[in-house]
């Protein structure tokens, strides 16, 4: 890991990650102020808080592509500072408000009472914890290592000036500047703990690092807050769209997801637990056995055993959750090659999971909108004092959604009337070997995928037993309940009795049309006609009649909302056929019957020659 440096002097400066303060405590008031009465909490117009005190600064960057927005700092003055004429050395005297603070942290650390430590107890003792002393006041520094002991020290001062309600003040950042930084202007000299005290809840936004350093006049810092994020993307199959945020499939089909996020800095931990809370549809069955994390950077991948990390179904709003206890301790094995001499690792290795679950019978309930949401939240270590088991942060969830189609079947004849016991089975192929199996519902035929028996999508698996034919009823339905997009074959392999037969298929394609912002997708959009915007259905038939074939085109009739397309499959009435009549039919018949009763005499009196 580079070691950033900051441009200020004096007691060595340190950046960590530390969790918010809690937001129950008191309000502050102004260091600066002359009565401890009035709280304050300053804004950022144009990205700039002015304290009002002098013309030191202290300049705060985030990290690239991570607004400062939204972010909420604590300041405290510990100590004025007063450099040399010639800028060669530079003096602290601690400042009064927080002077209690002070002599209890370090009177513990010296073995004395707190009223007996004095003003160069404090800083010298502060001095034997800089590994990086420098001498000059304007003379670069580096960095204190967040395992240091420095870093336990500021720790242990925040608690207590918390603890004793010593009131700093707030800058909550409505504003950056052009360059996406933020200025603490009008500083007084002196050496300020700069503590973020946001909540990161749903706002990927993890609490930064506290910082310490001096202004004189100014300083500049990089925060080191990381910034937490999660994507979820599902597996559309069809027209090669791919990994998005959008998809459609059969009941009984694997629907595939994966979610990404990042190692977010855990430098200063001893453990850190994140954890991947999922919720999905209760159409949705999350298939366990599918779950996979796996962690990597440019030049290796590491998949997590299954002892690495625990899965909980059914807890709370989750439909699960997955928890990794120490991703720390496993990056640092097996991502060594980044760690310093501090024992500072280099993070940001990227996190890929990969997981399935089932669109099961309750889809067949809502065909078309709202679709079939499944969503993703990542909860993440945010007290490292702690040791990575105390507050914790989450992102924002992040959404997909799923859909599944109809087709409402009915069956006439030519002159409309309706028709029962006619009989079809679907097929995905045009040569009509692969069975789009089905099973009987009080609501119609719900389609079973190949997926769920064993097979891979429309092909190979076993027939399952409750697969059946369908058979349109007394009013002529036959509903089919839980189709992807694409095109099926619809085969009449019965018609009703005294009708003939269709010998082809029917054609059937559906086709939907969705946003073309397939990445951007909100919960709830589902509902609307943002995301399924519309539903085109077509059937090509071929017919024999009269001796000749017969083929037509049909736009069938669809309802967006419930995801269906209508067909009326049609039977022609058959006619008799052409019969002739004469007086020869009655004498055929007749010799006939004469030659019957003839053969039947002849037959008979055999039979009483043998009895003589």
């Amino acid at each position: 890991m580079n070691t950033k440096k900051l441009v200020f002097t004096g007691i060595s400066a340190l950046a960590m990650t530390l969790s918010p303060v809690a937001s129950s405590v008191a309000p502050f008031t102004p260091v600066f102020a002359k009565s401890p009465a009035a709280p304050a909490t300053m804004a950022t117009p144009q990205g700039v808080a002015d304290f009002g005190e002098g013309n030191a600064s202290i300049t705060i960057k985030g990290n690239s592509g991570q607004t400062l927005v939204g972010k909420k700092f604590n300041v405290y003055k510990l100590f004025d500072a007063e450099n040399a004429v010639d800028q060669e050395s530079i003096n602290y005297t601690w400042n009064d408000a927080y002077k209690t603070a002070l002599q209890n942290v370090v009177g513990k650390k010296l073995n004395k009472t707190a009223s007996s430590v004095t003003e160069y107890d404090v800083i010298d003792y502060i001095q034997t914890l800089n590994t990086n002393k420098v001498e000059g006041a304007q003379t670069e520094q580096t960095l204190e290592g967040r395992y240091s002991n420095y870093r336990h020290f500021v720790e242990a001062l925040r608690d207590e000036m918390v603890k004793e309600n010593l009131a700093p003040t707030s800058v909550s950042v409505t504003a950056t500047r052009p360059d996406g930084s933020v200025k603490f202007g009008g500083l007084g000299y002196g050496y300020y703990l700069t503590d973020e005290v946001t909540a990161v809840q749903g706002t990927n936004s993890a609490a930064s690092l506290i910082l310490t350093n001096t202004a004189n006049p100014d300083a500049e810092v990089n925060i080191k807050s990381d910034y937490p994020t999660i994507t979820k993307k599902i597996a559309e199959d069809d027209n090669e769209i791919g990994w998005n945020d959008i998809g459609d499939y059969e009941i009984g089909q694997k629907v595939p997801y994966y979610f990404d996020s990042y190692v977010p800095n855990m430098n200063g931990y001893s453990t850190y637990k994140v954890v991947f809370h999922d919720k999905m549809d209760s159409a949705l069955t999350f298939n366990k056995d599918s779950f996979s994390i796996t962690i990597s950077n440019a030049k290796k991948s590491y998949t997590l055993k299954n002892d690495e990390f625990n899965i909980v179904q059914n807890s709370g709003d989750d439909t699960f959750y997955a928890e990794i206890p120490d991703l720390k301790g496993i990056v640092d094995k097996q991502f060594p090659e980044g760690m310093n001499n501090l024992h500072e690792n280099e993070y940001g290795q990227n996190i890929h999971v990969t997981y399935n679950a089932t669109l099961n019978d309750k889809a067949a309930e809502k065909t078309g909108r709202p679709g079939f949401e499944n969503a993703v939240r990542f909860e993440f270590a945010n007290d490292p004092d702690s040791n990575g088991n105390g507050s914790t942060g989450e992102t924002p969830w992040d959404t997909t959604v799923a859909f599944t189609y109809r087709i409402n079947g009915l069956k006439v004849n030519n002159h409309n009337k309706l028709l029962k016991n006619a009989k079809f089975r679907l097929y995905s192929d045009s040569a009509c070997q692969n069975e789009v199996y089905v099973k009987s519902s009080p609501n119609g035929y719900v389609v079973m995928n190949r997926d769920s028996v064993g097979g891979t999508d429309h092909t190979g698996g076993t027939r399952p037993s409750s697969a059946t034919e369908m058979v349109s009823d007394a009013k002529g339905v036959f509903n089919i309940l839980g189709l992807d997009q694409g095109t099926y074959y619809l085969k009449e392999t019965d018609s009703p009795a005294g009708y003939r037969e269709l010998l082809d298929p029917i054609v059937i394609t559906i086709k939907p049309t969705f946003t073309t912002e397939r990445n951007s997708y909100n919960a709830g959009e589902g509902a609307t006609e943002k995301t399924l915007q519309k539903l085109d259905a077509t059937a090509h038939v071929k017919e024999f009649l009269n001796g000749a074939y017969k083929e037509s085109d049909t736009t069938l009739t669809t309802d967006v909302a419930k995801g269906s397309a209508n067909i009326t499959v049609v039977n022609y009435v058959g006619t008799k056929l052409p019969i002739t009549g004469s007086s020869l039919t009655m004498i055929c018949l007749g010799a006939g019957t004469i030659t019957v009763v003839g053969a039947l005499a002849v037959e008979k009196k055999r039979k009483n020659e043998n009895k003589d």
